[in-house]
């Protein structure tokens, strides 16, 4: 016997006689039901096995899932997925194959898990995130992630992460913060998708979301119901305006309506707020994704047209006349998201100088910390979206969090349009306190999983739950 074996051997003696002890102390009805629980409990759980599947994501698109062993149970992790990728984002690793799921599938992705990365967790403690997410890294050797791809290491830094908190017996909202250095939470205000147009929907609205913000609401809880009041009475507002195919949604849940301008949309919004008495405690945001339809250096705000006129074409000079003039309108407008190119760093920095409202990164960042400290320095804008797959580990977005929070950003935790059943950002968005999460409409179950996470959270909390409110931007 080595003297290893002599000492794990020792010490397993010692917690069985603690557990003998306990038994007789609590006058145990079972007393080896008590015992067995007991030596559970006392022993530091390791990862004993990682296996990963191919499911379908909100789109029927293949992603990857995976399960994660200790001896405290099974933690269960999947990736989201986006429309497009930036040079500056996590590779996602797809298998190219067109004769199954067109090209999309992950099987070698599920592959790297179950052999690569298996073999190299197997053992570690799950509450060491950091160093579980650093000897991904170090197996990928890439920058971008893409020899083991970014969606195989998220779903596995997830599921670790989740084993970590059943290790110490917290929640994964706890977990997180402490992850962070922070010891206190924050509920955060929802960003609901109300209406969709760009990429995720097939009207020819520009403008990718138009969202609210219950900023005025005093819990969660109560931002809820005025969120789901507000987008069923758009609904009846749009069924009378438009018939019932206007109420065909998007990928994120919201309303399609047959629309082309910014502004139509933004007027049946304001309606549906004004309609349910929420005027003045709800705000509207902006997800332009103006990526979509950059043509060189001008906007096309009629690409999605069929019969374009050719007279919709906007500069960016013009585009910053476009957001200034609604946000001096009558329209409570504290958000846009990515409005302009990817590229497009002039123009973004121009309208961050305006200081009419929020202005998100999105493209234009990537969840990259070279990206987020550029822009830090050039102050080209003044919020971070944080999507889990564009970096592919919790201790890069912690930090990456951190970087935009000490220059006073907001912070946006954000779901993908790929989305799946996983409730991750909500405790994430808690954990880091980011003020604001923005997961599509209040309905859809892979969207309604988010929120309702959130809902469970502050309940679990009482008296100890802060919502964001008012503090949206810098709670």
């Amino acid at each position: 016997m080595s003297v290893q074996e002599f000492l794990d051997n020792h010490m397993l003696s010692r917690k069985i006689e603690d557990a003998v002890n306990a038994a007789v102390r609590a006058k145990s009805p079972d007393p080896v039901l008590f015992i067995s629980n007991h030596i559970k409990k006392s022993v530091s759980s390791v990862i004993t096995k990682i296996t990963a599947r191919q499911v379908l994501d909100s789109r029927g698109i293949p992603t990857i899932e995976v399960d994660l062993y200790t001896n405290k149970g099974m933690f269960r992790a999947s990736s989201p997925s986006g429309n497009c990728t930036g040079i500056y984002e996590a590779v996602e690793l797809r298998d190219g194959d067109k004769g199954r799921y067109l090209g999309k599938g992950v099987s070698r992705a599920v592959k790297n898990v179950n052999e690569r990365i298996s073999e190299a967790l197997i053992g570690m403690d799950p509450t060491l995130q950091s160093q579980i997410d650093q000897v991904m890294l170090d197996l990928d050797k890439t920058e971008n992630k893409v020899e083991l791809g970014a969606n195989a290491i998220l779903a596995v830094s997830i599921a670790a992460c989740k084993a970590g908190a059943a290790e110490k017996e917290v929640p994964l909202y706890k977990h997180i913060a402490e992850l962070s250095g922070k010891t206190s939470t924050v509920l955060p205000v929802p960003s609901f998708t109300v209406i969709s147009g760009g990429a995720h929907a097939g009207n020819n609205l520009a403008v990718q979301e138009i969202m609210i913000l219950p900023v005025g609401a005093n819990t969660f809880e109560e931002a809820m119901q005025m969120g789901s009041e507000t987008y069923h009475q758009l609904k009846a507002i749009i069924t009378e305006k438009y018939g019932t195919s206007g109420c065909n949604v998007g990928e994120d849940g919201g309303f399609a309506p047959n629309i082309s301008s910014f502004k139509e949309g933004l007027d049946l919004v304001k309606e549906a707020i004004d309609q349910t008495g929420y005027n003045g405690k709800i705000k509207i945001a902006m997800d332009v994704a103006a990526t979509n339809f950059c043509l060189g250096t001008k906007y096309d705000l009629d690409f999605k047209s069929p019969n374009k006129s050719g007279q919709n074409f906007r500069t960016g000079e013009e585009m910053i006349e476009m957001y200034v003039q609604l946000c001096a309108a009558d329209y409570p407008i504290v958000s846009i998201e990515q409005p302009f190119d990817k590229e497009d760093w002039e123009n973004t920095k121009l309208l961050s100088a305006h200081g009419i409202c929020q202005v998100v990164g999105d493209d234009l960042l990537m969840l990259n910390p070279k990206c987020i400290e550029r822009a830090i320095n050039e102050s080209t804008c003044n919020a971070l979206l944080l999507k889990m797959n564009q970096i592919g580990t919790v201790t890069e977005a912690i930090k990456a969090v951190k970087l935009a929070k000490d220059a006073h950003w907001g912070v946006v935790t954000s779901h993908r349009c790929g989305e799946t059943e996983d409730s991750f950002i909500a405790d994430l968005a808690v954990g880091l306190a980011t003020g604001q999460i923005k997961a599509g409409a209040p309905c859809r179950g892979e969207r309604l999983v988010k929120y309702n996470q959130l809902l469970r959270i502050e309940e679990e909390l009482g008296e100890r739950a802060v919502y964001a409110g008012l503090n949206w931007r810098l709670p």
